[in-house]
């Protein structure tokens, strides 16, 4: 696999390895131990798969407050998507910078999102199916949005906010402004 780190060093782009023949294919899309020697440690508890049939669906900026806040590591298998990741770690010197990356089923590639970050994503092809390991369960009581769309985080959607597909609860996310300080930089997680 190849790691690169983007502009946040903490969030990563991952290219795993694909072998192929006349009989399909085989990938390792995860091995703890590869990971970690690549400065990746996830202590997966849980998969979790999605699948949003129209092009333009929006999912997201998500993420969970401590004591159970994810760190996660995201795929596609089918379609494709605009996967953004925010900084959310009061103190950091990228605090409400975000990295953003086309993730495909066709590249064959991975977002590593720590501690401290929101995650969201659109749907750019039909039909895409989402995977992600996270590092801690699903609690509703912890789970966190912001607005997908705060003009202060300048995130280029490949959507435009009147035709992206948004589930309810999305459309009443706070704007990072009114976000009360889940996360300090260095003490995440």
């Amino acid at each position: 696999m190849i790691v690169t780190e983007t502009e946040i060093p903490d969030v990563k782009l991952i290219a795993a390895k694909k072998f192929g023949d006349t009989r399909g294919f085989f990938a390792e899309t995860f091995n703890f131990e590869r990971y970690r020697e690549a400065g990746i440690v996830l202590n997966a508890v849980q998969d979790n798969h999605s699948l949003s049939g129209p092009v333009g669906t929006v999912r997201g900026l998500h993420f969970q407050i401590a004591p159970k806040s994810q760190a996660k590591l995201v795929r596609v298998v089918r379609g494709a998507v605009f996967d953004v990741a925010v900084d959310l770690r009061k103190g950091s010197p990228t605090f409400g910078k975000h990295v953003s990356a086309i993730i495909s089923a066709d590249a064959w590639n991975q977002f590593y999102i720590p501690h401290g970050f929101a995650h969201g994503f659109c749907t750019l092809e039909p039909d895409t199916e989402f995977l992600y390991k996270v590092d801690d369960y699903y609690s509703p009581d912890h789970e966190r949005g912001i607005q997908w769309d705060d003009p202060d985080l300048g995130i280029e959607w490949p959507v435009e906010a009147g035709k992206a597909l948004l589930s309810a609860k999305d459309t009443g996310n706070p704007r990072l402004a009114d976000l009360p300080d889940y996360f300090t930089y260095g003490s995440e997680g």
